[in-house]
């Protein structure tokens, strides 16, 4: 590994002065929604994020002690000190909501940074266990936040990177690097069309004057760290090493189907989702450059399929949004997004006829279950910045 200690590297960072002398600051960190390409990432796969509206917002003020003090009112446990004078270790807060943030100052630690004592007060707009990357949003925003704390600054990629890894070391989440980039790489009118193995992007332009995005709560919480994610990643490893390739993104759809048959049942359906959701993700890229919201749309349908019954990573509410989606005209395509178990679903939809598809999409999954749904549109929006 390379050594990227501060005083040896200082002519590869950038000196953010203004910030630095700065006793109080704030970052902005966006939530993330991905369009298509859906546990992909972790088999070298494409992958289409955006960063959408609503954010973590960091408020930052100066300590003269070297502690770091984070605080939020979203939490069971409010508030949590940081001695930055000491190693901190993955088990210091596991199973906690401070693990994200933690982990991403021990990582900038042992880069050989100093960072100096402060008060982080994080606020959201971005609800949390939604599956729309709270945590990449908090990990990015933390390093966005100490690198203006130290006046200097991370090339983008090692930043996406290092909170890729402060997930798996501190809170237990083999991620792969979408989450992150997406927060990082973020741009306002665009979504990013992520090559997970090369780490190549494309920004696709996402017309919003005939197209929105509309995001549909499902009201199940969603979490990654409880097993069933590891587990299915576990499974896609194990098919690549059944099929004799270094990763499922290495077999196209012909191959795939000549040797899938010596598959046991799960790695097969395993296998096949991914397969066929890499070659889904280049339609729809296709289908939106070309300006077909309807091939779009059904590309979205036949990834929840996939999700659903290959993946099996959806649940019931999910599939009701999908198949309400379906009834109301103006909706071109919808799919559960994020790593499934609950969380959100994602819909393409119409950008002159967004109120009447809102309210229609209301009242059907309340007179369907009884629940009020929590919905909102959003454009593409910048990635994780200081803004004061």
């Amino acid at each position: 590994m390379q050594d990227h200690r501060v005083n040896s590297r200082r002519e590869r960072h950038l000196v953010l002065e203004e910030a630095a002398h700065r006793e109080r600051f704030s970052v902005v960190a966006p939530g993330r929604v991905n369009l298509i390409g859906e546990h992909t990432d972790y088999n070298d796969g494409l992958v289409l994020p955006m960063a959408i509206e609503p954010h973590i917002r960091l408020d930052v003020a100066a300590r003269a002690d070297r502690w770091m003090v984070l605080s939020t009112d979203r939490a069971r446990t409010p508030e949590v000190w940081i001695d930055l004078e000491r190693s901190l270790m993955a088990a210091d807060h596991a199973g906690s909501w401070a693990a994200y943030p933690c982990g991403v100052v021990a990582g900038l630690t042992r880069l050989g940074w100093e960072i100096p004592g402060c008060h982080v007060r994080i606020s959201a707009t971005l609800p949390a266990g939604a599956g729309l990357s709270s945590s990449a949003a908090l990990e990015v925003g933390m390093a966005t936040a100490v690198e203006s704390l130290c006046g200097v600054r991370l090339e983008p990629e090692e930043k996406a990177l290092l909170c890729q890894r402060a997930e798996h070391e501190f809170a237990g989440v083999p991620c792969g690097i979408m989450d992150q980039f997406a927060v990082t790489f973020g741009t306002a009118g665009h979504a990013i069309l992520l090559d997970c193995r090369t780490r190549s992007m494309r920004h696709v332009p996402l017309a919003a004057e005939a197209v929105a995005v509309l995001v549909i709560q499902s009201g199940v919480k969603h979490s990654l760290a409880d097993g069933e994610y590891a587990k299915r990643r576990a499974e896609c490893q194990s098919a690549a090493r059944l099929l004799g390739v270094a990763s499922l993104r290495d077999l196209d759809a012909s191959q795939w189907h000549r040797l899938a048959q010596s598959l046991p049942d799960v790695e097969r359906r395993r296998s096949r989702h991914v397969v066929t959701e890499h070659a889904r993700t280049l339609a729809f890229v296709a289908a939106l450059e070309s300006r077909d919201w309807r091939a779009a749309g059904e590309c979205m349908y036949g990834s929840h399929a996939s999700l659903r019954h290959d993946y099996e990573v959806s649940c019931a509410e999910l599939d009701e949004i999908v198949e309400l989606s379906r009834e109301i005209d103006g909706v071109f395509g919808c799919r559960m997004t994020g790593g499934g178990f609950g969380g959100c679903a994602v819909a393409l939809v119409d950008a002159g006829q967004t109120g009447r598809i809102l309210d229609e999409f209301r009242g059907r999954y309340r007179r369907t279950t009884g629940i009020d749904p929590t919905m909102f549109l959003t454009r593409a929006a910048p990635g994780a910045s200081l803004v004061s």
